[in-house]
């Protein structure tokens, strides 16, 4: 079935990967983004005859309430993301990531779909084994953690709604994002060759950015089975500690090293391991591994590397 889709934020990191995805497989997509990083990552698309792209806030009523009208599909990226920025701007935080959804929800009739990402980051260390389901508590700490699970119970009121609890991407996207745990560490692998860990020992779990696209692909072709559900979504064979993702990548950058730092404190504590057997029994299986994902990094890094203020 071919959709009308809204998607906003929909130039950012996960957008500028599903928007492509969503054209290829027929459906007319338009984007609402500011484009506050001054992001270029849709250009490649804009030769596309189903993309359309608005430059606009989506706390805006009148910007946003037209093209919801229009949609079958609705699909809301646009977030201030993780706790650093959100601690770096909580008023903005709040409209963007709390305000400005609770209006969009209000807006929505019954009929139209909704498929949001949300975040496993809720979980916080899980039960005693640290194991997490759909159905374990939630303990959200920093403000991005506890405003995403206050959105995910009004989200869960529509019965045509899937959230989407994603594991903590990684991968090259045309709008990238190095400050992302995987692409981080691999970053300063290629090009500092150490990093230093606190708290080594968290485990957390992690997805490619490829596959969350194919994920709301997944939910579109099986929403009738999927609906007013919340999946999970990350690699079972990757709920690993900080320590051991440095061994992954270590094989592919052999003389890099990390050191064990006795300060420093992940904001949302996340140290979990988190099933994704739910998702899994609906027919999803990602594509793309840890180890697969960090060789695509190491290739994208010799393309870029951070040097705004220095001369090499």
């Amino acid at each position: 079935m071919i959709y009308n889709i809204l998607v906003t934020g929909g130039a950012g990191y996960l957008g500028s990967t599903m928007v492509p995805d969503l054209l290829a497989a027929g459906h007319k997509v338009t984007v609402l983004d500011s484009l506050m990083f001054k992001q270029t990552s849709l250009n490649h698309v804009c030769y596309h005859p189903n993309f359309s792209i608005i430059k606009g806030d989506i706390r805006v009523e009148r910007t946003i309430a037209p093209l919801i009208r229009k949609a079958d599909v609705v699909i809301p990226l646009a977030a201030l993301v993780g706790a650093p920025l959100c601690n770096q701007d909580p008023v903005g935080a709040t409209t963007v990531n709390h305000d400005a959804i609770t209006m969009m929800l209000k807006l929505l009739s019954k009929e139209q779909i909704v498929l949001m990402p949300t975040t496993n980051s809720a979980y916080g260390t899980g039960d005693e084994n640290n194991f997490c389901t759909e159905d374990s508590p939630l303990r959200p700490i920093s403000q991005y953690a506890i405003e995403k699970v206050e959105i995910e119970k009004q989200l869960m009121e529509f019965s045509n709604a899937v959230s989407f609890r994603l594991a903590t991407v990684f991968g090259m996207s045309p709008r990238m994002r190095t400050d992302l745990l995987v692409n981080d560490f691999t970053y300063r692998a290629v090009h500092d060759r150490f990093v230093v860990l606190f708290e080594s020992h968290f485990k957390r779990n992690y997805i490619h950015v490829r596959d969350v696209s194919r994920v709301f692909q997944h939910a579109l072709k099986n929403h009738a089975a999927m609906k007013g559900q919340i999946y999970n979504v990350g690699l079972s064979d990757a709920n690993v500690s900080k320590k051991e993702l440095c061994e992954h990548i270590k094989l592919q950058v052999p003389d890099f090293v990390h050191i064990e730092a006795p300060v420093g404190k992940d904001p949302d504590q996340r140290n979990y391991i988190v099933s994704n057997a739910k998702i899994e029994a609906t027919g999803f299986k990602p594509e793309f591994s840890l180890d697969r994902g960090i060789g695509e990094l190491i290739k994208g890094y010799t393309m870029l590397r951070n040097s705004q203020y220095a001369n090499v």
